[in-house]
């Protein structure tokens, strides 16, 4: 059994779904799973309804909901012929159309959007999707089943970022999914919806449908994963700034994890966790070029010659500069630094030290103001905004001598604000500036990447 997981990409309009199914049908022998995302760009609009209807701009919250209900009925007719699955589905989405109407004038009554109705809002986006894909599938006589992922992706109640309960998954996911995967039947569900205890729908967070079909895979004992995207797999950097970008063929599980918390789009943060567990292989791949190998996702590529992997960059980071005398050879310093990051569950991406100051690089800067006024209490504080973490990663990183003095040599020209080695030993990570990211990113992979893919057993890694 494999699992397969498509974006909102792969499922974009009729042309996209039909393309999953036939790339579906070509892997019928290995008894997938199928978890899809919401039609590109509707989660989005889906979330602008509850932020009209929270601020009172109900009739642009309506055009929302008319014209993802038309975009639909407009898949349903291109991909559904007979008559009665047609009727059915559209009337589905009709049904869901004034669900959404009643939800955003609720919201409208209220004046304010909450987590729970914001991820009940989002929810409609796979829920349409879904059952659109599971009808076609059908439709191209391919035995397929619609499993509605709240039923077996139990939660806990932390909407919008909600955390799956793995025991409740398992045997859930055991007792409704394997026995229809046994009598040959392709299951199609939902990507990062799933449902707390108590039957309320909540969402684990935009992206997360990588992971809840990792999820899956790792506790079904998945022969492998597969991630399908718009892309050929992990480069070895954003092609959007550096045009000759070349596809990674093989990483390890752990160089596609601190890709993915570093930022790199193709994966979400979580997704490679469950997979490591049971050492489950996870693939990257393009929908738009299926006969293209993607990127294979393992324990190891076993190259000691490649240094560096790729390069992947987090924006609208803030820095925040701590500076205190009191902090020499003060043992309980840091201790009651974090001890606010902790109080206020603030992620600090990367720490810098000295004798008498630590910068803590942020992301989200929600209680950014409430940091600072605790932190002030003991030490001076002070913000720099508009900054960004570059990291290099690599498992050789650690066995590379001078790569370091290559990496700095590259950007003699780029202000670099804080550096942070050592708690990783497979990346070397800097804050620069953010308007400096392209020049910093094209600058490094020139030094990096220049000769990968073209001589020796580089071309066993690159393409």
């Amino acid at each position: 059994m494999i699992v397969m997981k498509f974006g909102g990409t792969s499922v974009e309009d009729s042309a996209a779904i039909r393309r999953l199914i036939e790339i579906v049908d070509s892997e019928l022998p290995r008894r997938p799973i199928v978890f899809v995302s919401a039609c590109a760009g509707v989660t989005n609009q889906l979330l602008k309804i509850a932020d009209f209807s929270a601020t009172g701009k109900k009739d642009q919250a309506n055009d929302l909901i008319a014209a993802i209900r038309s975009r639909h009925e407009k898949l349903v007719d291109e991909l559904i012929g007979a008559e009665l699955p047609k009727n059915y589905l559209k009337g589905k989405i009709s049904v869901y159309a004034h669900e959404l109407k009643n939800l955003s004038q609720a919201i409208s009554v209220l004046g304010e959007v909450t987590g729970r109705s914001r991820d009940t809002i989002a929810s409609y986006g796979e829920r349409l999707s879904s059952m659109i894909i599971a009808q076609a599938m059908e439709e191209s006589s391919m035995k397929s089943m619609f499993v509605d992922a709240r039923e077996f992706m139990i939660t806990d109640d932390n909407y919008s970022n909600a955390v799956p309960l793995f025991d409740i998954v398992e045997e859930k996911s055991k007792k409704l999914l394997l026995p229809l995967v046994r009598d040959g039947y392709v299951v199609v569900t939902q990507g990062f919806i799933g449902s707390s205890e108590n039957g309320i729908t909540t969402t684990i967070g935009r992206g997360g449908s990588d992971y809840s079909a990792s999820i899956v895979g790792s506790l079904l004992d998945a022969e492998e994963i597969q991630i399908w995207t718009d892309v050929d797999g992990v480069l070895t950097a954003d092609p959007s700034i550096v045009k000759g970008a070349r596809r990674i063929k093989k990483m390890s599980f752990n160089e596609a994890s601190e890709l993915a918390y570093f930022g790199a789009r193709v994966l979400h943060p979580k997704t490679i966790l469950p997979a490591i567990d049971k050492s489950i292989p996870v693939y990257v791949r393009n929908s738009r070029n299926p006969s293209y190998n993607g990127t294979l996702i393992t324990k190891g590529d076993g190259n000691k010659e490649c240094v560096a992997k790729s390069i992947a960059y987090k924006e609208r980071i803030t820095l925040l500069n701590i500076e205190s005398s009191r902090m020499f050879l003060a043992p309980n310093f840091l201790e009651a630094v974090f001890s606010v990051f902790s109080k206020y569950q603030t992620i600090a991406h990367a720490v810098a030290t000295s004798e008498v100051s630590v910068t803590i690089a942020i992301e989200d800067t929600t209680h950014l103001e409430e940091l600072k006024r605790d932190i002030s209490e003991f030490a001076e504080v002070s913000e720099s905004a508009g900054k960004a973490i570059v990291c290099i990663v690599g498992e050789n990183i650690r066995y590379s001598p001078g790569v370091v003095g290559r990496i700095f040599s590259a950007l003699k020209e780029v202000r670099v604000n804080m550096i942070s080695q050592g708690a990783s030993e497979i990346n070397v990570g800097f804050v620069v500036d953010e308007k400096d990211i392209g020049q910093t990113v094209q600058m490094l992979h020139e030094e990096l990447f220049a000769d990968a893919g073209s001589q020796g057993s580089f071309h066993e890694i690159f393409d």
